[in-house]
């Protein structure tokens, strides 16, 4: 905050005083195109930050402290404008602007990249993902070796390497017990470092066997829900034609019993009709007896 103020207090002073751009503390920073940001918001990242500054200017690089651990963002970064003069538009207009309820500082610097550094253009993603489709083997490989031996740096230093740290800078270049003294620390050193590049190898080992075991559990479940899915289909295919059949056999024994309740019907009727023409006789009518000629 107090360098906000600082530098807000000088663009106050220049402007009061009428100095013109060659006068003007800017100029100090000509030599470099570099400004530092700090105070950034944690959610931000480097696509964020690049739309946020390139209102005034290009940038052609820029780099978001994480730490190496988590990935996470740190909240402050570097930004490399194609034109130096953009810097001095950053410093003075987003110096103290709020971002996401933060108060941000920007300010000229004079970066250093380190020797193995790449300062190619990363503003559309990392160079080394944009120049992997070019690759040969042999190039993945070397990448491959180096990400290796950049790790192998970053990691935090042995208990044994700083004692002999301590050693070498505590025993005199006179002291004959010297070199031997230091002899055997190297060695433990050697020995310690063997230890923790075995560990490392097996717990890598270990991930990529989870990875595995993970992958090929998943591709069971797969299976396994292919097959369940395949039975249900097939399940209801069955049922369907179980109960198609049922119908069928249903509708055509319901056609038969019509059939059979329908000629019964007409037998009855029949029946009835032949009963209705036969000539009826009167209860108890008797023929009558021939007639016979009276005896005289």
């Amino acid at each position: 905050m107090n360098s906000i103020r600082a530098i807000q207090q000088l663009n106050k002073r220049e402007l009061e005083a009428g100095i013109n751009p060659e006068g003007s503390w800017h100029t100090d920073y000509r030599d470099t195109a570099f400004i530092y940001i700090g105070g950034l918001p944690f959610e931000l990242s480097e696509g964020d930050i690049i739309t946020i500054f390139s209102q005034y200017g290009e940038p052609v690089w820029i780099k978001l402290a994480r730490d190496r651990e988590t990935g996470k963002s740190r909240g402050f970064a570097w930004i490399k404008y194609e034109d130096q003069r953009s810097c001095d538009l950053a410093v003075d207009n987003l110096g103290g602007a709020n971002i996401m309820d933060r108060i941000i500082r920007v300010d000229h610097a004079r970066y250093k990249p380190k020797d193995d550094e790449d300062m190619r253009d990363n503003t559309m993603g990392e160079p080394e993902l944009l120049d992997q489709g070019d690759e040969s083997d042999g190039e993945r490989k070397k990448r491959r070796k180096t990400e290796s031996d950049s790790d192998e740096d970053d990691r935090p230093l042995l208990p044994e390497e700083i004692e002999l740290g301590k050693l070498m800078d505590k025993l005199d270049e006179d002291d004959p017990m010297r070199d031997s003294i230091i002899k055997r620390q190297q060695e433990k050193v050697d020995e310690a470092v063997r230890k923790l590049k075995k560990q490392k190898q097996k717990e890598k080992e270990r991930v990529k066997r989870k990875d595995r075991h993970s992958r090929r559990d998943r591709s069971r479940d797969r299976d396994r829900h292919r097959d369940k899915d395949r039975k249900r289909i097939k399940e209801g295919e069955e049922y369907r034609d179980r109960r198609h059949r049922s119908d069928r056999t249903r509708d055509r024994s319901e056609d038969s019993r019509d059939r059979r309740d329908r000629h019964r019907k007409r037998e009855r009727r029949r029946s009835h009709s032949d009963e209705d023409t036969k000539p009826s006789r009167a209860k108890g009518s008797r023929s009558p007896l021939p007639y016979r000629a009276r005896s005289p």
